[in-house]
């Protein structure tokens, strides 16, 4: 099909011009370029510290990074090295060395992330510039995929928080450039920079970092324009790439003893493997074995993902960070599809036909945003709404794909339909979004809704009679009619503080927030109340479990979180949710404690807050997800040689824990009050 496409090229249209000349940019390009970027800067920056930590679990990691370079690369919890966190640790490493560059403070913690934000953007837009070899065209395309990108809720959320979904999104948009690259130019270079990106990524956030790869690796093997050995002979390189990018740190933590490194949070037998594997792999989709704090363990849709099915990315939560222009994007492989069956079929007389670039680009967006809506659609283990960031970049893509080839095809009835079509259709969903809501004044979806009638009828009329003023005011008006309702709350999510392990976007009448209440908690947020579920082991309560744990904690019946709407307190993560920061007789207690680890509290969360507002390590038991570690043998053995200063008390902010060590020290040591916190001195 490409050497078809490929050799008509000459029948239709000019030479494409030459490759230097189609890199040079537009005289206006570079301001609009500056312009977008610096836009999303501010939104992604602009009272950034507001949210304090954020998510004081990857914020706490970070710290410890920066206070040992073992922790660093293991992605430990703590400085001492007793748990990693239950992701793999490349976004600690970026955030590690920034707190070691700047200071343990928010700023270090979260800047990162926005200005990874502002780099997806701009690569995006380097993208679509790279995929049309119109400079005008691929200018246009590159500033509505960006923009697209920029002001979609999910990103305005992730971008401005520590989860590792910021580094995923980047290095995801960067493999995107890199294959368009490797397509354009034939280059099994460009295509192994694929790999290497996309490895990095699963280092990231692992399978989810892989969900691009079955497009990325068919529209190379179907639009590049070599013979089919090279393209296998680069496929195959491309993929020795990405396990030699993903492998080499699998394989350190295979060859470093146990005894010298942290216990692999979130695995069961303390490898990365089970980590892959399991409660980051097959439970997340299957729902088995990927329950976590706040996700259902086995509940379809953990954690506001609502119900499994094809409306899942259209309602509730999820709806509201990604849905937007999602219908758009859709609609847009559809009408690329028409537009390339035509292209093979009628070569000599059709106008407005995709070359091989711009249908590989088409194919592996368009396979990124199937793949990840149909997995997260139908995954029945722990899912989050902001998980949904990850398709952002590709409907930010095609979007701006299909506003070029609309727009190619404006001399005909299927262009000027399929432009009113996208006008119609993003105002439509807008108002729908915002209706359904009850957020912003009602006048504004009235004023969406006839903005984008009169734009339909300008642009259809004035193609008709040939009135190019009306076209270009149409379509500008439509444009910021059906753009203006993702703009808006996007901006009105970068303007609220987050924080917590599940943020969500901005406070609405149907979102639940994230843990640390709506709109994602502020700084010392208590925790949510669960008001819709019960477990075997009682209700949840104040964002915690009041029955306790499993004896080993691994998620048991006796101590999961009752619901799927179950929260927990936001920036505090103390034992009860409390902010620990505020208890000074606590901080100075610990911060004396002169042991390898100040103090061991139950679950993460807890341990997270404490370390933050002590500077010390802290031993986690449990975990985060109810990890066996340690065992009752191994904590008495660490209390035994003199390594732990503290058992602070409280069920913590997690399922982490163990309720045997609970019980041995009780049985065995003085409790007393610190601060209104049970403390336990165990040296």
């Amino acid at each position: 099909m490409t050497a078809v496409l490929d050799r008509a090229a000459p029948e239709v249209t000019p030479a494409p011009p030459p490759a230097v000349s189609r890199r040079r940019p537009l005289w206006w390009s570079k301001w609009a370029l500056s312009g977008l970027l610096a836009t999303t800067a501010v939104l992604y920056l602009w009272n950034l510290s507001a949210s304090g930590y954020a998510n004081t679990f990857y914020a706490a990691a970070a710290q410890a990074g920066s206070q040992s370079w073992r922790a660093w690369f293991f992605g430990s919890l703590d400085a001492a090295n007793f748990i990693t966190v239950d992701k793999p640790p490349a976004a600690l490493w970026v955030t590690g060395l920034s707190m070691r560059i700047f200071g343990v403070n928010s700023w270090a913690a979260l800047a990162p992330q926005a200005l990874m934000g502002v780099a997806a953007v701009g690569l995006l837009y380097a993208t679509m510039r790279r995929t049309f070899s119109d400079p005008k065209q691929g200018t246009v395309a590159g500033l509505i995929a960006g923009a697209v990108l920029a002001f979609t809720p999910a990103a305005a959320l992730m971008f401005r928080f520590n989860n590792p979904d910021a580094l995923l999104v980047l290095l995801m948009t960067a493999a995107g450039y890199a294959l368009v690259r490797a397509i354009a130019t034939n280059s099994g270079r460009w295509l192994a920079l694929v790999g290497v990106a996309l490895g990095f990524a699963f280092l990231t956030k692992m399978m989810q970092g892989l969900l691009v790869l079955p497009a990325f690796g068919l529209a190379y093997l179907v639009f590049a324009n070599n013979s089919w050995t090279k393209r296998i002979l680069h496929l195959i390189g491309a993929t020795v790439a990405l396990i030699v990018s993903a492998g080499w740190f699998v394989v350190a933590t295979i060859l470093t003893p146990a005894s010298s490194r942290p216990y692999i949070g979130g695995s069961t037998d303390n490898t990365f493997m089970d980590l892959v594997l399991g409660y980051n792999g097959i439970g997340r989709i299957s729902g088995g074995n990927g329950g976590g704090p706040g996700g259902g363990g086995g509940q379809a849709g953990g954690s506001f993902g609502g119900s499994t099915g094809l409306s899942r990315l259209f309602s509730s939560e999820m709806g509201n960070e990604i849905s937007w222009l999602l219908p758009v994007a859709l609609l847009v492989l559809v009408f690329a599809a028409y537009v390339g069956v035509r292209s093979i079929n009628q070569l000599s007389t059709f106008t407005g036909r995709m070359n091989r670039v711009e249908g590989g680009a088409v194919f592996a967006w368009g396979g990124w945003l199937l793949v990840t809506a149909l997995v997260f659609s139908f995954m029945s283990g722990t899912i989050h709404p902001y998980y949904t960031v990850a398709p952002a970049p590709a409907i930010g893509a095609l979007v701006g794909i299909g506003a070029v080839l609309a727009w190619r095809r404006r001399e005909h009835w299927d262009g000027r339909l399929m432009m009113a079509a996208m006008i119609g259709l993003a105002a439509w969903w807008s108002i729908v979004l915002l209706d359904r809501n009850s957020w912003g004044p009602e006048w504004c979806r009235w004023a969406i809704g006839l903005v984008a009638l009169a734009s339909v009828a300008g642009l259809l009329i004035g193609s008709t009679l040939g009135m190019k003023k009306l076209v270009a005011s149409a379509l500008i008006a439509g444009s910021l009619a059906g753009f203006g309702g993702t703009a808006a709350f996007s901006i009105a999510t970068a303007s609220e503080t987050h924080g917590g392990s599940i943020p969500s976007a901005v406070s609405t009448s149907i979102s639940g927030g994230g843990m640390g209440g709506p709109g994602g908690g502020g700084p010392g947020g208590n925790g949510g109340q669960n008001t819709t579920g019960q477990n075997a082991g009682g209700q949840t309560a104040n964002g915690q479990n009041s029955a306790g744990q499993s004896t080993n904690g691994r998620n048991g019946t006796d101590g999961q979180a009752g619901s799927s709407n179950a929260r927990q307190g936001g920036q505090g993560g103390g034992p009860g949710g409390e902010d620990i920061s505020s208890n000074t007789e606590l901080v100075a207690l610990l911060k004396s404690a002169g042991t390898t680890w100040s103090a061991a509290t139950n679950g993460s969360q807890s341990a997270a807050g404490i370390e933050l507002a002590t500077g010390t390590s802290v031993m986690a038991i449990g975990g985060w997800s109810g990890d066996p570690a340690p065992t009752l043998d191994q904590f008495k053995a660490y209390v035994a040689a003199g390594k732990i200063g503290y058992y602070v008390g409280g069920s913590g902010g997690g399922p982490g824990g163990n309720s045997e060590i609970s019980a041995w020290v009780a049985e065995n040591f003085t409790a007393t009050t610190v601060g209104g916190t049970t403390v336990y001195k165990l040296t």
